[in-house]
């Protein structure tokens, strides 16, 4: 079993953006020290969800910061960027770093709705993100790339930044089989019993299109597989529980972008997903995880049943402190991994 760290990033109302960066630096090297493997930030922009819209800025300072974390977005909304702009960065930071960045990529969600927001046709979306996946797959691994499509065209443009790893290690957040199907590692959500039948999903779908996936897509040879939770550690449950239903109220604000009427959003936006759940129904439903690290132990072995090889903590989300979240990740790995194994 492996271990990973998922990040919104989010803006917190009690530190500047300045040593907010700088806490989070910080926490990225105690999950570098403590043995983490992969370290993964979310893509979003104009709200208090993520202060990382530009991932590739923040991961070169982790890239300096780190020693053996590997680190990465999960995912680029890709019909936001120009692929050869991101095959730039990526080779960038996967020099910087000696080949540690994983390259999730994704859609984005709402079916364009990011897309549509910068002034873009949210009906071009899937198209977008199609086309500009396989430019990036081919110019990270290519001298010359030649490319005639209905977004981008070039001819023979000299690849002179290339990454580190050939190919990249490419990531997949959501469904399984599309993860498997683009030859990529796999992270998703829900509960243990959902998880093992994902991961089973994943595999399956992994064998049967591995004979048929297109040319130059390399699937990675022992792929990471996995669900994600938010948690949080504390001495006792009674303290875990009590600070987790006060962080996730703030936590489930993040998801509203200000709007001139409402500069600072103090209600949770609507819809469905982790903003839909207030924190006792997400405690109920095991998407929030709070409590002793003996209670975390009894879902470690839980999770050792489902199959998959990776886990995800998402350990300083909401109005967590630096201090909180910090020693809520060192009592996971000190005292709840090794109950993965």
């Amino acid at each position: 079993m492996r271990f990973g760290i998922f990040d919104h990033l989010e803006r917190r109302s009690d530190v500047g953006l300045a040593e907010q960066y700088e806490d989070r630096l910080r926490l990225t090297e105690i999950a570098d020290e403590v043995g983490f493997t992969g370290y993964h930030v979310a893509e979003h922009h104009h709200s208090p969800l993520c202060l990382a819209p530009n991932q590739a800025v923040y991961l070169s300072a982790v890239a300096q910061r780190t020693k053996r974390l590997r680190f990465g977005p999960l995912v680029y909304v890709l019909p936001l960027h120009h692929p050869i702009r991101l095959i730039e960065e990526i080779s960038m930071v996967d020099q910087m770093s000696g080949g540690r960045f994983m390259v999730g990529v994704g859609p984005g969600t709402g079916g364009g709705t990011e897309l549509a927001m910068w002034g873009g046709n949210s009906d071009e979306n899937r198209a977008r993100f199609e086309e500009t996946l396989a430019i990036v797959r081919k110019g990270l691994c290519s001298e010359f790339l030649t490319h005639d499509g209905e977004f981008f065209q070039y001819h023979d443009l000299w690849m002179e930044l290339r990454p580190v790893q050939q190919p990249p290690d490419f990531w997949w957040a959501g469904q399984p089989d599309s993860a498997a199907q683009r030859g990529a590692n796999w992270i998703g959500t829900g509960s243990v019993r959902g998880v093992t039948e994902a991961v089973a999903a994943y595999l399956r779908q992994r064998e049967a299109t591995s004979r048929d996936l297109p040319a130059g897509l390399t699937p990675p040879v022992e792929p990471l597989y996995g669900g994600m939770k938010h948690l949080f550690i504390a001495d006792t449950d009674e303290e875990a529980r009590a600070i987790a239903i006060r962080s996730y109220h703030n936590y489930r604000t993040h998801y509203a972008k200000p709007t001139p009427a409402q500069p600072h959003p103090g209600t949770p936006a609507p819809g469905r997903g982790p903003a839909g759940l207030d924190p006792e129904s997400a405690l109920k439903a095991g998407a929030l995880l709070a409590g002793s690290p003996a209670t975390l132990r009894k879902f470690a072995q839980e999770y050792r049943t489902t199959g998959a090889n990776y886990f995800v903590g998402s350990f300083q989300w909401g109005d967590l402190t630096h201090e909180e979240s910090s020693r809520s990740m060192r009592l996971f790995a000190d005292e709840v991994m090794p109950a993965f194994e």
